[in-house]
């Protein structure tokens, strides 16, 4: 069509529409008076003049959708629980490769959940030394840790290692006849069942349920520490009187420094604040030789636990103590499973954080010499009381 054409039919177009417009101004049924009102009613407009351009509808607005935040938080969830795993199995492969160094196998255990619903982790301490046998080696430290009871509290409980019991299988039944230490190494000598034995012991004698060991020695002790603190543990280092005399320093025995001839050396340790190695934390933890005796060192003991916790950066961090976790579980002999320490992991550390409730069995003092059934001397306790005081301390 030419633009002439194109030109024609618009202007007729136009013309029939006015044509229209007179139509209907001339129609007597309809009455014109109010025509520009009607005019403003599209609809009638619409209706009697066809060719007129259609009405345009007003589309209403639809509500503004809301945004779906927890959509991003799920997602944000689910990236902090990957890095928390990842980061977690890469301390514990590291730890798991270190060529130097060889974690004892993991024992049977069959340990139980407590009544009370919380987890009670059997923790020990070995002096085992490069190149013994488990047979051979002791249990320095012996502590029970309750995580996840009643009160949501972290409770630690030690055992002086010469407090008389009964040892299941050893010794007249009925009497408190062998130091508690002793039944690790008999249980280990017994194809390696000395944290099994050691948990009947303590089951036995105090009516503690424990779930869960974990075995530490001098070696993994020192990579844990070295690893997880390259700058040393900050501690304020404390020693009682030795011969009821003050002192500013003492020279504790230097275990992992022995020489070949199996004589140890000796380490300098000042009293006061001061960041310690992997070396220096353990001598200092194994000290006995003040007037306190293995009283002062299960106080060492506990207050040097305090600290890693403590001090393992900031648990509530991810980025820093899952790798932590991770490193501690690979240099550990333990039958915690990886499930529980990546759904517990964290939330135990930052409980612990807010503090450790502690308690020692026997308590400084709260003893009488005996003897064992070798005639070596021990403590003897009042049972009855002491089962008293744990079962209220752990809530069972």
């Amino acid at each position: 069509m030419s633009r002439v054409d194109k030109y024609k039919n618009y202007r007729d177009n136009i013309e029939k529409r006015i044509d229209d417009r007179q139509s209907i101004n001339q129609d007597s049924e309809y009455d014109t008076s109010d025509m520009g009102n009607r005019y403003e009613d599209k609809e009638y407009y619409q209706e009697k003049i066809p060719n007129s351009r259609p009405a345009k509808k007003i589309k209403k607005k639809k509500p503004r959708k809301k945004r779906r935040w927890w959509k991003i938080l799920l997602l944000l969830v689910l990236i902090l629980i990957g890095i928390f795993v990842y980061l977690f199995l890469k301390g514990k492969d590291k730890a798991e490769n270190d060529i130097e160094f060889k974690k004892a196998d993991v024992e049977t255990f069959n340990g139980t959940k407590s009544s009370n619903g919380a987890t009670n982790i059997l923790i020990l301490g070995t002096d085992q030394r490069d190149g013994q046998s488990n047979g051979e080696t002791r249990s320095d430290t012996i502590m029970v840790m309750q995580i996840n009871g009643p009160d949501k509290k972290v409770k630690l409980i030690s055992f002086m290692r010469d407090t008389l019991v009964h040892i299941p299988g050893v010794g007249t039944e009925g009497y408190t006849d062998s130091k508690i230490n002793s039944a690790y190494t008999i249980g280990e000598q017994n194809d390696n069942q000395g944290a099994e034995l050691l948990r009947q012991t303590i089951d036995d004698n105090f009516g503690i349920d424990m779930q869960y060991y974990a075995l530490i020695n001098f070696s993994s002790f020192e990579k844990v520490i070295n690893t997880l603190f390259p700058d040393g543990v900050s501690i304020d280092a404390k020693f009682s009187t030795i011969d009821g005399q003050a002192v500013n320093e003492v020279s504790v025995p230097d275990d992992l420094n022995a020489n070949a001839d199996g004589s140890v050396p000796e380490q300098t340790i000042k009293v006061g604040k001061q960041k310690m190695d992997g070396r220096t934390l353990l001598n200092y933890a194994r000290f006995r030789k003040d007037d306190e005796g293995d009283y002062g060192r299960v106080q060492r003991q506990q207050q040097v636990l305090t600290a890693i916790i403590d001090q393992v950066k900031n648990p509530a961090t991810l980025f820093t103590g899952s790798e932590a976790l991770g490193t501690i579980y690979g240099y550990t002999s333990t039958n915690i499973d990886t499930s529980f320490i990546l759904s517990n992991g964290l939330g135990i550390l930052n409980q612990a954080r807010k503090g450790i409730e502690r308690m020692t069995v026997p308590e400084n003092g709260d003893w009488t010499d005996g003897y064992d059934m070798y005639y070596g001397l021990g403590l003897e306790i009042d049972y009855d009381k002491y089962i008293a005081k744990i079962n209220d301390f752990l809530d069972q």
